[in-house]
């Protein structure tokens, strides 16, 4: 399956991988600021953005971690660093289980997969989620002029929800209502969780938010999973997505684990 891909910027490969439920415009923030000094690629993740759903493709972590693998070598990326958000973080680690001497480092945001015990079920929340999106999709242009409506969508995303641009808000909105392969990601990791060994040759950094509600400490941050040898940073005043609450922090993050190669 061919994903679908976009570049920006020339240097040393970094590749961007968003969450469920979410597209390659979620790293809007960040990717100025990467393309400065790196060949940012992002990733649709199939049945996300702009790559199509197909049901002969799995959609475990490890499957979609070897076809992104397969979709970068068709165009001649094969060493990288990774940054991956929420289902993304999970399957960077994937990656580097599949192919450790492809992967340079991984930047792991609010990654899933971290849990002791494996989730059995759909969140309750999640059908009502999609279906809410995909009910003000039409909408949504005018709604997020509003912050009642702004704050319904994100307020349990982000703490910083009301400095959210609009532009943030519309992506974030369309790319879920949009996202056909959102409960397939969902079923296909229910019973699983993230449990393998990273090469310690790969340099790993996990950034969590203090605010994250979807993935919550209590529940989804158990470090005794993450590779010994990783970094732990938790920032503040941040969510699920550091990278829209945090993107400094974020940006520095990436370079200081870039930094770590030997």
């Amino acid at each position: 399956m061919k994903l679908a891909m976009e570049t920006h910027g020339s240097g040393q490969a970094i590749v961007l991988i968003h969450g469920m439920g979410s597209a390659a415009t979620a790293w809007k923030p960040i990717i100025p600021e990467l393309a400065k000094q790196f060949e940012v690629i992002t990733i649709d993740l199939p049945g996300h953005g702009r790559s199509p759903y197909s049901p002969i493709q799995k959609m475990d972590p490890t499957s979609l971690a070897d076809l992104v693998i397969r979709n970068l070598k068709e165009i001649g990326i094969d060493q990288f660093h990774l940054v991956g958000n929420s289902l993304g973080g999970w399957i960077s680690f994937e990656i580097a289980v599949l192919k450790p001497t492809a992967v340079k480092t991984i930047t792991a945001l609010a990654p899933a997969g971290l849990w002791l015990t494996p989730f059995t079920s759909r969140y309750p929340g999640e059908l009502a989620l999609r279906a809410m999106a995909s009910g003000v999709e039409k909408l949504a242009p005018s709604l997020l002029n509003y912050t009642w409506a702004k704050k319904i969508g994100f307020e349990t995303v982000s703490p910083r929800w009301k400095e959210l641009s609009y532009e943030i808000c519309l992506d974030a909105t369309n790319a879920m209502a949009k996202s056909t392969g959102y409960f397939p990601a969902w079923d296909a990791l229910l019973g699983k969780r993230f449990d393998k060994q990273i090469d310690s040759q790969v340099c790993v950094t996990i950034v969590f938010g203090d605010s994250d509600h979807t993935l919550p400490a209590k529940t989804c941050q158990e470090r005794s999973l993450a590779p010994a040898h990783a970094k732990w940073v938790v920032l503040p005043q941040t969510g699920h997505a550091p990278m829209w609450d945090s993107p400094t922090e974020v940006v520095a993050e990436i370079m200081q684990t870039v930094s770590l190669i030997k």
